[in-house]
């Protein structure tokens, strides 16, 4: 497999069923199209960037590669393995073998700690799993783990509601790294921190990826932070990707309305610089009847018949920059 092809993600589908409320029995009368014929890939030692509203399916995305949640359709190839036909006739030793390749570093530092665990114990329970470390090693393994993220040897006896937003956050960054994995989903992991603190933590991760060559998927609605860590972004919108390519590409040449939009919504931090929004009619439609053609449409100042009539597919508009739009870069 080479480096290009480390995870491959082919047109992930995730519909959640709606049940109508009955007393003995109960009917499906819809579904929710969280994640839509999702397709992209992530190369070795690269991070790349899930970007979108909330509930646009970014966080469903992740947990289904992870298969923390069974997709309805698609595949995920990690190092040319499928990941759910692994996991559905694998017996549990090579379901655990698959599980230390990939990790997850969840959006809140402050509910994915158990408050009556100690730092110690909440680090080494990856290690007591895979009995990866001898039983006699842990400890001096968590204190490695500690270091490295950044924090003392004395905090392993501590309790999660005595450290800081981004002292929590780095005690989750280092259970991820416990069972040494290849490929880490960070699911918005500076959006709870204070500003201060969030360059540390995307330094942190950085330097992690150097040292470790690591590969992230991260995901996030925070624009700023994305251009400092990712090489590649992928802008997603109501289950769907509408626009992908190189970080520097995307910010410097957006072509879809809706990463226009997106981007030009960030605050400058100049006061002399006036910010020119652009506006976004309506509200986002509902996941569970989406729109037909464009999900966009019913939203985009410049949207004609054809756009409310047929799906636009997504296609190379330039080398490495894909698009989902008829009409680019209009907005």
């Amino acid at each position: 497999m080479t480096e290009e092809n480390f995870l491959q993600v082919k047109n992930l589908v995730k519909y959640f069923p709606i049940y109508s409320r009955g007393v003995l029995t109960k009917k499906q009368v819809g579904q929710v199209h969280a994640v839509d014929g999702v397709s992209f890939n992530i190369n070795k030692q690269e991070t790349f960037a899930l970007v979108g509203e909330s509930g646009c399916g970014k966080t469903t995305t992740a947990r289904v590669i992870l298969n923390l949640i069974e997709p309805t359709s698609g595949e995920v190839l990690l190092d040319g393995e499928n990941i759910f036909e692994k996991f559905k006739g694998s017996d549990k030793k090579e379901k655990l073998k698959l599980r230390r390749k990939m990790q997850m570093i969840f959006q809140n530092p402050y509910g994915s700690l158990d408050p009556r665990m100690t730092i110690c114990d909440i680090i080494s329970e990856p290690l007591v799993i895979h009995k990866h470390v001898a039983k006699e090693c842990r400890c001096e393994r968590v204190y490695e783990l500690l270091k490295l993220v950044g924090l003392e040897e004395y905090h392993a006896e501590r309790y999660p509601h005595e450290f800081s937003g981004g002292q929590r956050q780095r005690i989750c960054i280092a259970r991820a790294l416990a069972v040494e994995p290849e490929f880490i989903v960070a699911d918005e992991p500076v959006s709870s921190l204070d500003v201060s603190i969030r360059a540390q933590i995307l330094n942190l991760l950085a330097d992690l990826q150097k040292s470790m060559g690591l590969s992230f998927l991260y995901i996030s609605h925070d624009l700023s932070s994305v251009r400092q860590i990712s090489q590649r972004v992928a802008v997603m919108y109501l289950g769907e990707i509408v626009e992908l390519a190189e970080t520097d590409e995307l910010f410097d040449n957006p072509l879809h309305p809706y990463t226009q939009a997106l981007i030009e919504a960030v605050p400058i931090p100049d006061p002399k610089t006036k910010n020119v929004k652009a506006r976004l009619r309506g509200e986002v439609p509902s996941p569970i009847n989406p729109p037909l053609g464009c999900r966009f449409n019913p939203r985009c100042t410049h949207a004609t018949a054809a756009c409310r009539e047929k799906k636009p597919e997504l296609f190379e508009v330039d080398k490495g920059h894909f698009l989902a739009c008829a009409q680019p870069g209009q907005a």
